[in-house]
Formats: C-alpha cells, sequence, structure tokens
C-alpha cells in the first residue's frame, strides 16, 4: 500500500533562508518550487535520493503566503519545524479507503492537488499518534518539472 516516506515538511518563516541553510549545511539542492494558492504556501522540495518504485524522497519547505493558511497557523502555535510526514502511495485513493476502513480519518473527501501536480490526502494526526501524516500519488515523471 505504502512504499516509501515522500517528503518531510518542514513548517519555515522564511523559504529562502531555510533553503540556503539546507544547501550550505546538507548540500541539498532545490529540485522544484511552486506556490500552491489552495494550500496557501510557497514550497520547495530538496530532492534527497531515487527509490525502488521509481519516486523519490525530498524535504518539503513551506512558507505561507497569507495568514489564514493551515501553515500559518501551525507556525504561529508551534514556530518553525517538522509539519507533516508524507507517504508515497501508487493510489491515493485505494490507501485512504483502506485506512479509512481501519478507524483512522481522512481529512479530505476527495485527493486533492499537491506539489508537483501530485494526488494528495491527509491523515488527522489524533488518529496517527500526534503527527499529520499525507498520502501522495506522485504525478508521472514528465510532469514534475520545475515550475
Amino acid at each position: 500500500m505504502l512504499t516509501r516516506i515522500d517528503h518531510i515538511g518542514i513548517a519555515c518563516f522564511n523559504l529562502d533562508t531555510t533553503v540556503e541553510f539546507y544547501r550550505a549545511t546538507y548540500g541539498f539542492e532545490v529540485f522544484h518550487t511552486e506556490v500552491n494558492e489552495e494550500q496557501g504556501v510557497r514550497e520547495a522540495m530538496l530532492r534527497i535520493n531515487g527509490t525502488d518504485d521509481g519516486g523519490a524522497s525530498y524535504i518539503q519547505l513551506l512558507e505561507p503566503v497569507r495568514p489564514d493558511s493551515t501553515v500559518a497557523k501551525w507556525l504561529e502555535r508551534h514556530g518553525e519545524g517538522v509539519h507533516h510526514i508524507a507517504f508515497g502511495t501508487a493510489d491515493v485513493d485505494g490507501a485512504a479507503a483502506t485506512v479509512a476502513e481501519r478507524g483512522v480519518r481522512v481529512l479530505y473527501d476527495e485527493p486533492r492537488r499537491g506539489s508537483m501536480d501530485s494526488r494528495i490526502t491527509f491523515l488527522h494526526p489524533k488518529d496517527c499518534h500526534g503527527v499529520l501524516t499525507e498520502l501522495v500519488t506522485s504525478a508521472s515523471p514528465s510532469a514534475t518539472t520545475d515550475h
């Protein structure tokens, strides 16, 4: 059902400063950037490695672009840091249905568009031992070029 850790989402106040930290400290380079208006964030995906299923693992840096976004509210309460973990799956709809059958609340009725044209949904952190969890089906490789 789940094939990899797709990404770790990290909320930050200043995307450019945080990207530079990851570049200078760990040597990670930006693979993709975009503004997701629906989620209210500007983000950078830093590719860590490829995976056996053809996907990859990333660090996702998230800066809110408006004060009413979920990430802005989270930063206000918690400060910078790990926001969520995302697991890759070939079938986000099927994976969400399976975990729902197991008693985990799925936050979206239908998956939404995520980073790099992926399809995503989130699981309620109270049902996942305090961890906001995202399920991700990546777009085709040709759809993941930098924006």
